[in-house]
């Protein structure tokens, strides 16, 4: 999409210019100018709407995150001390989570435990067994 846009905002440039030299429509470069710089703005709020969720680790309020939280801590004594979400597709998501338990289970089980988050493309999780008083 965004190289038939660069295609069409030449196009018309070109188009601008030759009417400014055989037509003597010489306000014609300048209102395409216009033009042009709009569709590019347009572009760029959009670019940095999408992008910012990202830089700005907007995922975490997604629903998945306390998903993710209430099937890894309906059971046993784990809990989640450290989780980040990112979005690395349309609808798919990387994830990684730190859990603190006084009985862990293995990693291999906590992602199996996840497994039925068809979003999750990507688990990484890291276990800490809490220090037993």
């Amino acid at each position: 999409m965004h190289v038939i846009a660069d295609a069409a905002t030449s196009v018309l440039a070109i188009g601008a210019l030759l009417g400014g030299c055989f037509l003597g429509l010489s306000w014609l470069d300048p209102a395409i100018g216009l033009v042009g710089s709009v569709m590019i703005a347009c572009w760029s709020y959009g670019l940095i709407r999408d992008t910012s969720g990202v830089l700005l680790d907007r995922e975490m309020d997604a629903p998945l995150v306390e998903e993710i939280r209430r099937t890894i801590e309906s059971g046993g004594d784990a809990r989640i001390s450290d989780l980040h979400l990112w979005r690395v597709g349309r609808r798919k998501y990387a994830c990684t989570l730190a859990i603190v338990a006084n009985q862990p289970q293995t990693a291999e089980q906590y992602k199996a435990l996840l497994s039925s988050q068809k979003a999750l493309a990507h688990i990484l999780v890291e276990i800490h067994r809490c220090a037993e008083p």
